[in-house]
């Protein structure tokens, strides 16, 4: 038997193996395919405070190696979540984190606020790669001072489990992670998307209807493994490792450059049960190695 029960600080999760906001719905869209309670935990679709519609389309482009999205939070805000959704879900035998979004600090702090109250969410992943529209749309994630102060207002009112999923459209992401650690971020994830663009040669049009989009997929997982391995190395609280994921020894390769856990996302449009798959293969890849505890190899790369 070989344990694969890892810590995010106070969250125990049964396993490493978590799926990506955005990707997985509320989970129940794919409990036809996969026994849900075998996963380390289910991060549910970006929720805000009011009911988004989101982008015009087209909003999906497939890309070599990977794919853009510009889907645009679309939600029916979180009154709906609470009322309509978390009675549905709330007794999953796994970890249920709620996506929080906003455009200004009060919808982050009154969203949070109202899921803190949910017996069965034992956490939030703030998603701060969101535009700020009282700051000319940058993106709160992409200095450390904004960054900062949505992270100390939602700590104010939010008590149990604060990860906070940092973008990579930056300069340097250890100082963004070191800053949110510093307002009483628990945990973090990245990366989020990379930001990109396709054009139709033909039509001479973008594929998008905002133009660029979040990159995801294959492609950016050689640039998520150096965010994880950097990031890992400069704060103290546990690091969530995604992007690009497709199978279990990529999720090895994050948990070796520093991450507690990782999330699966764009493989699960193309398989819907990579995530036990991967789970499976965690074990297999520690029979073989014999390596009883997953957190042996948490960070374990060998750099001799």
């Amino acid at each position: 038997m070989v344990n694969l029960e890892v810590k995010l600080k106070d969250l125990v999760l049964k396993n490493p193996v978590m799926t990506a906001s955005g990707t997985f719905g509320f989970g129940e869209e794919f409990a036809d395919f996969i026994d849900l309670s075998d996963l380390g935990g289910i991060l549910v679709k970006g929720t805000t405070r009011h009911h988004r519609e989101g982008n015009p389309y087209p909003r999906m482009a497939e890309t070599p190696s990977g794919m853009l999205n510009a889907v645009g939070l679309q939600n029916k805000g979180v009154e709906n979540f609470c009322q309509d959704i978390y009675p549905r879900i709330k007794d999953y035998q796994t970890n249920v984190m709620v996506n929080v979004s906003g455009s200004m600090i009060q919808d982050y702090v009154e969203t949070a606020a109202m899921i803190n109250d949910l017996e069965h969410i034992p956490g939030i992943e703030l998603n701060i790669s969101c535009p700020n529209v009282k700051e000319g749309g940058m993106a709160f994630g992409t200095s450390c001072a904004s960054a900062e102060e949505v992270v100390r207002e939602v700590r104010k009112v939010y008590k149990k489990h604060l990860m906070v999923k940092l973008s990579p459209n930056v300069t340097d992401i250890t100082a963004i992670a070191k800053a949110v650690e510093g307002q009483g971020a628990d945990s973090v994830s990245l990366i989020n998307t990379l930001l990109g663009m396709a054009i139709d040669a033909e039509t001479r049009k973008p594929l998008l209807s905002t133009v660029t989009g979040g990159l995801s997929g294959p492609c950016v997982k050689p640039v998520a493994l150096r965010m994880v391995w950097q990031v890992a190395q400069a704060v103290k609280i546990p690091v969530v490792g995604l992007g690009g994921i497709m199978n279990a020894k990529d999720a090895i390769e994050f948990i070796l450059a520093g991450a507690t856990a990782i999330q699966i996302g764009t493989a699960n449009f193309i398989d819907p049960q990579v995530s036990v798959k991967i789970v499976e293969g965690i074990k297999e890849y520690m029979i073989r190695h014999q390596v009883s505890d997953i957190n042996d190899l948490i960070g374990a790369i060998n750099l001799k």
